[in-house]
């Protein structure tokens, strides 16, 4: 176990790297910020020069691979980092040094045990992109496929779980304050920062997570996630089809193609939408690297590392609480918190519902180039602490996407707006998931499998309860202590007197000396 003042060191090395990129300033200044964290913030920037404009993803990136992750990992919670710092945290780049080629022949050919020449025909050497985690490289197949390989750096499982111990160290002391500090959950930032690490080490789950979204978007028509190859995919080589586009950033690039820009905004928020709606698992890693537009105008995702997951009941709750903010309904909204029990009971109803009229009314009646899907939930954070609401990490992630989704689109077409988009999408899904038909189908779906599990209730009520012969149940018999446990007890009893004894003597002593 990692000793508390392993833990201060690294923290205090870390601080003086937020320090020089001046990312302590904000903490030190929020009233909210617990004084003991302010003393190790003023520690950690003695003899620092600060930048006048803090860069919190330049001092992320220079932490290294575990604060990379972090840094998205905050990035979804403006809650705790404030607005300014999430919005610099989503810009910030997965990219480090590439490892030289000689170590990722020997990954490869360690996890597989046999030579590269013999996995692949042809393999390039120089990658197309090095992340924090692993980095890719450009191969063809002995099957003549052209793929895109992804290989894990060597040393980084260790590298990350020596970090995020000290993650969880400071996030359970800092938890510990009390206050706003206990309010937002560090210790739950931090567990689901860890699970969600946990999953990109595993470059198999990624390849399932890849293999869940294709066919859960197989008939939406535009968009496409590249097929894995199975027979050369593990825990650290990840092997999918390469893709052929052009980065939907490249905005000059995508009109000198001839691509319809408004069109693939469009698409690009209606498929984020039937990923986190209708399907409830969506590409939580939406930013613009990676992102591809292909020839045709399809939209290409890569990178299923970071993948987000809502249940039916959450994705009923989100579809009228998009739907009723955009329609000014805001009673049904706030009532819909109430249910989730986002907000505790204690709280008024109404009251909260006059709080999301004050954050939704300025927005309604100004011209749809204005509205923004990004300030209408950064308005909803200003009120959750009034309102004692608790953290939802699957309604983080998804806002974070949504976030970069509307970023993105908006790039495509500056005309575009998340709200006129996505509305009758919305409407439409709720007119088919809670309308008259909707519920009948799903009451007779829901009585229909209980009556199936009926014989099988029986027959589990049967084995619990077997018929009996001839001979009656025989009656409860009452415990009996036995002797030799008596014996064993009794000869406890000595060392009981005397640790009492020495224990009242060293009381009596203490408070006759005046000690408490």
């Amino acid at each position: 176990m990692t000793r508390p003042a392993t833990h201060l060191l690294r923290l205090l090395r870390w601080g003086r790297t937020l320090a020089r990129h001046g990312a302590l300033r904000g903490i030190e200044k929020d009233i909210n910020t617990p004084p003991q964290v302010r003393r190790l913030c003023r520690i950690a920037r003695i003899g620092t020069i600060q930048p006048q404009v803090p860069d919190y993803a330049g001092a992320f990136q220079e932490i290294g691979p575990a604060a990379i992750k972090l840094g998205q990992a905050l990035a979804t919670r403006p809650d705790i980092v404030g607005e300014d710092v999430a919005r610099n945290l989503l810009s910030l780049q997965d990219d480090l040094p590439p490892v030289s080629f000689a170590l990722i022949r020997r990954e490869i050919e360690a996890t597989f045990g046999r030579p590269l020449e013999e996995i692949y025909s042809s393999f390039d050497p120089e990658p197309v992109g090095a992340a924090s985690i692993a980095q890719v490289h450009k191969a063809v197949t002995s099957e003549g496929r052209v793929v895109a390989v992804k290989v894990q750096r060597p040393g980084i499982r260790d590298k990350l779980a020596c970090d995020i111990e000290t993650y969880e160290w400071a996030a359970a002391h800092l938890e510990a304050l009390g206050g706003e500090a206990a309010r937002l959950r560090p210790r739950l930032v931090i567990a689901n920062f860890k699970r969600w690490t946990a999953r990109e080490l595993d470059l198999r789950r990624e390849a399932a997570s890849a293999s869940e979204l294709a066919q859960a978007m197989q008939g939406f028509e535009g968009y496409r996630v590249p097929a894995v190859d199975w027979d050369r995919t593990n825990g650290r080589v990840l092997t999918i089809d390469w893709i052929d586009g052009t980065k939907i950033s490249d905005i000059q690039a995508l009109r000198a193609a001839g691509q319809d820009l408004p069109q693939i905004a469009s698409r690009l928020v209606i498929s984020f939408l039937t990923q986190a709606i209708t399907h409830g698992f969506f590409h939580a890693d939406m930013h613009q690297g990676n992102l591809f537009v292909e020839g045709d105008g399809t939209i290409a995702a890569i990178d299923f590392g970071i993948m987000g997951r809502i249940d039916r009941r959450a994705r009923v709750w989100l579809a009228e609480i998009l739907y009723g903010l955009t329609t000014g309904n805001y009673r049904r909204v706030a009532e819909i918190h109430f249910e989730a029990q986002y907000v505790p009971s204690y709280h008024s109803v109404d009251e909260f519902a006059t709080a999301l009229r004050a954050v939704g009314e300025p927005m309604r009646g100004k011209p749809v180039s204005e509205l923004s899907v990004g300030q209408m939930l950064d308005g909803l954070f200003a009120i959750t602490r009034d309102f004692d609401m608790q953290t939802q990490p699957h309604l983080l992630l998804l806002q974070k996407t949504m976030v970069m989704v509307e970023g993105l689109a908006t790039q495509l077409d500056p005309s575009i707006n998340m709200w006129d988009v996505s509305g009758p999408f919305v409407k439409s899904w709720i007119r088919d998931e809670l309308g008259p038909e909707a519920a009948i189908a799903e009451r007779l779906r829901s009585d229909a499998e209980t009556l199936l599990r009926v014989p099988d209730l029986v027959r589990r009520i049967e084995e619990r309860f077997p018929a009996r012969g001839g001979a009656p149940e025989p009656p409860p018999l009452p415990p009996v202590e036995l002797i030799w446990e008596r014996r064993r007890d009794a000869a406890r009893w000595p060392g009981y007197a005397a640790a009492l004894a020495i224990g009242g003597a060293a009381v009596w002593a203490a408070q006759a000396l005046g000690w408490f």
